[in-house]
């Protein structure tokens, strides 16, 4: 069993530790590894819309992630989730006026 840390990060380089996850899995799509994230810190009935929010968010670019050095591109792309895994979720601010 793996312990993956998750990490929030803006472009201005604020770093706030998010906590742990347990995965036994090695591989994990991504979409999988931001359900159990929201699921560990929202409420239980909150859960599928928040994960329907991230989601779309991800897919409007309104984050990246980044697990270890390597970024993360398609929701349904497999991450390896070694020992000690750190995933970075780093939140894009739009250009002002584009």
């Amino acid at each position: 069993m793996a312990m993956v840390t998750f990490v929030d990060e803006t472009t201005s380089g604020a770093r706030t530790e998010a906590g742990g996850l347990s995965v036994a899995e090695e591989r994990l799509a991504l979409r999988e590894l931001i359900r159990r994230r929201v699921e560990r810190e929202t409420a239980p009935e909150a859960a599928e819309r928040e994960f329907a929010r991230a989601v779309e968010a991800f897919g409007r670019n309104g984050f990246l992630v980044l697990v270890g050095d390597r970024q993360v591109e398609e929701l349904d792309d497999e991450v390896e989730l070694g020992p000690g895994v750190e995933v970075t979720f780093l939140k894009l601010v739009p250009l002002v006026g584009g």
